[in-house]
C-alpha cells in the first residue's frame, strides 16, 4: 500500500463535485495522509468535512521535529505557501512519499524540492484505470468538475478537455 501525503485542496475538489467517496475507492492502492493540525485548522467549510474524511480513510499524522522545522525552512524560500501546505511538502519530502495537491504554488515548490506530485485529474485517471469507477462516471464527474471549474474548483482546463474529448471519441 503507498502511502500519499494530501493537500486540503484535492478534498474540497472532489467535495464540490459531489463525489468525495470516489477517491477512496482506492483504498487498496493508496493511504491518504495529512497533518492532524491540517486536518483541525484548514478545513472548516462544510464544518463536518475533516470528520468525514476521516471517516472515509484519511490518516491524521503528527509531524516529527525535523519536519516541522523543514516546513519552517520552505518559509523562506515559497512565500506563497501556507504553513499547511509547507507542511504536506515536508511530510513528503521527508517521508519520500507522493504529494497530492492541486495548489499550483505548492505543486511548484514540489516539483523544485524533486518531490512526485499528482493532482485531482491523476486520482480521476487512476479510479478509471483501475477499474474503480466506469467510463460513464468517469466523464460525469469530469463534466461536473469542468462545470465548475473556475468558481469553486480550479482545474487545468485543457487536462479535462483533453480527457472528455479522448472519452467521446472512444464512444462514437
Amino acid at each position: 500500500m503507498e502511502i500519499i501525503s494530501s493537500d486540503t485542496n484535492i478534498w474540497i475538489d472532489f467535495d464540490v463535485a459531489k463525489c468525495l467517496t470516489e477517491p477512496f475507492m482506492l483504498a487498496d492502492r493508496y493511504t491518504y495522509i495529512m497533518s492532524r493540525d491540517a486536518l483541525r485548522d484548514e478545513i472548516l467549510s462544510p464544518p463536518e468535512m475533516s470528520a468525514r474524511l476521516i471517516e472515509l480513510g484519511v490518516v491524521a499524522v503528527d509531524i516529527s521535529e525535523n519536519e516541522y522545522l523543514l516546513a519552517n525552512s520552505y518559509g523562506e524560500k515559497y512565500v506563497q505557501l501556507s504553513i499547511y501546505d509547507r507542511i504536506a511538502l515536508s511530510i513528503a519530502s521527508t517521508r519520500k512519499i507522493k504529494l497530492l495537491s492541486g495548489d499550483k504554488a505548492l505543486r511548484s515548490a514540489a516539483i523544485k524540492e524533486k518531490v512526485e506530485v499528482h493532482g485531482t485529474i491523476w486520482l480521476m485517471d487512476m479510479l478509471l484505470e483501475t477499474g474503480k469507477i466506469s467510463e460513464c462516471r468517469y466523464i460525469e464527474i469530469l463534466r461536473e468538475m469542468q462545470r465548475l471549474n473556475g468558481d469553486k474548483i480550479r482545474l487545468p482546463e485543457k487536462e479535462i478537455e483533453k480527457r472528455l474529448f479522448e472519452r467521446g471519441r472512444k464512444i462514437f
